[in-house]
């Protein structure tokens, strides 16, 4: 798939609503089709919607080790609720045992590169081995979740892995997110409810003051303007960092 392919699939769908794009998707992909899931609310949606269109869901959660019990909790809810079972992907042991033994436990605090390297080795890796083999993967990026993601389309070639990248959600705002959650009861993280409102690891993540950006919890430290951790870039984030 080029570049005027995506143009051409964008632009036939860009009056669609989430269902269609991620029925699209389905159709299209089939087995050779998996939905990347942090157990967030958008992710909770998708998963929602793609128990709507077929018995053989195939979600994957990338587990940096370093997760709140709730979200674990909250795996075991959607899981027995939807009838289906995550593919896990931990990070790889012996990169995380040098990691650690080398910079420290909380070594992220540092530093960007030392953020950027422990989010390498925690989830950028993991998500190559998540992804082999397939052809396209679902995520729950939406434009207005910070400035990073603003320009996001439906689809995306992502050049790194070599699969379509599908955003379903792309258009939809926060009320829109919580309505969908209530109006059809789909199960979400208790830490919502306690002004998270974006979870990654445990100690990357705190809740939000009233006014804050909803991202501001997120690597909280940083004065950073940009904060991904490199599962949405179409690049290679460098897995190693110098000393400092």
């Amino acid at each position: 798939m080029n570049a005027n392919d995506i143009s051409r699939l964008n632009a036939s769908f860009s009056e669609a609503t989430a269902q269609e794009v991620l029925a699209h998707a389905v159709d299209t992909s089939g087995q050779r089709l998996t939905v990347a899931s942090s157990l967030g609310l958008e992710d909770q949606i998708l998963t929602h919607m793609l128990s709507q269109l077929t018995d053989a869901m195939d979600i994957f959660v990338l587990d940096t080790g370093r997760l709140h019990q709730e979200t674990y909790d909250l795996m075991a809810t959607t899981s027995l609720q939807y009838a289906f079972q995550y593919r896990v992907f931990f990070p790889n042991q012996e990169d995380v045992e040098a990691m650690v033994s080398a910079h420290g436990p909380n070594h992220f605090y540092l530093s960007i590169d030392h953020r950027k390297f422990c989010c390498g080795v925690r989830k950028v890796a993991p998500l190559s081995r998540a992804l082999d083999g397939y052809g396209g993967w679902v995520t729950g990026i939406r434009r207005a979740q910070s400035i990073d993601r603003a320009l996001t389309p439906f689809f995306e070639w992502d050049e790194s892995h070599g699969v379509l990248k599908v955003n379903p959600l792309i258009k939809w705002s926060k009320d829109d997110v919580w309505n969908y959650i209530k109006r059809h009861d789909v199960p979400y993280n208790s830490l919502h409810d306690q002004g998270y409102p974006s979870i990654g690891c445990a100690p990357c993540t705190r809740a939000v003051e009233l006014g804050e950006d909803d991202r501001a919890g997120r690597w909280w430290w940083e004065d950073a303007v940009k904060k991904e951790c490199g599962l949405h870039v179409n690049v290679d984030d460098k897995l190693e960092t110098n000393d400092d």
